[in-house]
């Protein structure tokens, strides 16, 4: 006859003997997340990731051999990775992140929306957010490189070949605009709106059925300030919602942009390359040609002998030298380190210059 009294409380001991382990394990791995929580700090990547997540929990899953606790196990991962982000968020809490422009800004708007732990830092421009983390002032940058309706964004492009930052991460966000006025504003008594260039450009059908007259500012959410402080009611700005809001601002007319689909690429830039892991499928390279005949295509032959696909090839000048340009390529596949060392050395061949600025999921 068994003895259930027995078994009961050697199984009771054995679960104590259990969590003793357990508790060990668990301070182990939660040392662990700390060097991770680091890591993703100095590279400028979020917490959250939930495409490698579903993966992890898929693959651990399968450590389990009983069918009828399989499920369990799974629901005792995703508590586990749950109190491991959590313990991240608190430790990454106060990372500096700049941005280009002032409160209620597109960029302040990206930054909180994919580093909601980090601490939005305005700066003056593009340049002085990028020279924040060279200086070290500030982590990372979040800095837009290129919009759907208005294409690339140059000076960024630019600050990327000539300074030393990496890019850590490439995220996509849709950008909506609206028309704000003063409090005492309305349609008619509209005249000139206030805007950055590209914002303007969105917007160029609206503006031109309204037959506004247009005045650019450095920054969507500077205008918005701008308009503030002018008291003027024949003055409209075009910015966001939360810009409108921020600086007081009355809501004349939404979504006024042309392109409903209207996303903005935002590259997240840091002092450090991030590691090369498999999720890592997009790269982006920096690269001049020499000045002889077939130079460019040669380098392209390089690339195509890999079998990367190149997604984009964009072309600036240089500036050092008279109409000599440089090539921002991004290019999808898993750029390993071996690969990427034998690549330097045959694109070196036809190229005097050649970078690699990022590595990224997407």
């Amino acid at each position: 006859m068994i003895d259930y009294t027995e078994k009961f409380h050697e199984a009771r001991k054995a679960i104590g003997e259990i969590d003793k382990e357990i508790a060990i394990l668990f301070e182990k791995r939660m040392k662990a997340v700390e060097d991770v929580a680091a890591y993703k700090r100095v590279n400028g990547i979020p917490v959250e990731d939930p495409v490698r997540e579903a993966q992890l929990i898929e693959e651990s899953s399968m450590l389990v051999d009983n069918d009828k606790i399989r499920s369990y196990y799974v629901n005792f991962l995703k508590t586990t990775m749950r109190l491991s982000k959590e313990y991240q968020h608190k430790l990454i809490d106060g990372t500096r992140a700049a941005f280009a422009g002032v409160k209620g800004a597109f960029a302040e708007n990206a930054v909180k929306k994919f580093f909601p732990d980090c601490v939005p830092v305005p700066c003056q421009d593009f340049k002085a957010a990028y020279k924040s983390v060279e200086n070290g002032e500030c982590e990372i940058a979040v800095l837009p490189i290129e919009n759907s309706y208005e294409g690339d964004v140059a000076r960024v492009m630019d600050l990327t070949y000539f300074g030393s930052l990496y890019i850590n991460g490439v995220y996509d966000m849709s950008i909506e605009q609206h028309l704000f006025g003063t409090p005492d504003a309305d349609p008619k008594s509209i005249k000139t709106v206030i805007s950055h260039p590209q914002a303007l450009g969105q917007c160029a059908e609206f503006i031109e059925e309204k037959g506004y007259e247009i005045k650019e500012a450095v920054n969507t959410a500077v205008a918005a300030q701008l308009v503030r402080d002018s008291g003027d009611s024949s003055l409209g700005v075009i910015c966001s919602i939360e810009a409108g809001h921020e600086y007081g601002l009355k809501l004349i007319d939404r979504k006024i942009n042309k392109d409903s689909t209207n996303i903005t690429r935002f590259a997240v830039f840091s002092r450090v390359p991030r590691d090369c892991s498999e999720d890592q499928n997009n790269f982006i390279i920096l690269f001049t040609v020499r000045d002889e005949a077939g130079s460019l295509g040669k380098a392209l032959s390089v690339f195509s002998e890999y079998g990367y696909n190149l997604k984009a090839l964009k072309s600036r000048p240089s500036k050092d030298v008279m109409w000599n340009y440089y090539f921002f390529l991004e290019g999808e596949g898993h750029l390993t380190p071996e690969v990427e060392r034998d690549m330097e050395e045959k694109l070196s061949k036809v190229c005097t210059n050649v970078r690699v600025v990022g590595k990224y999921a997407g």
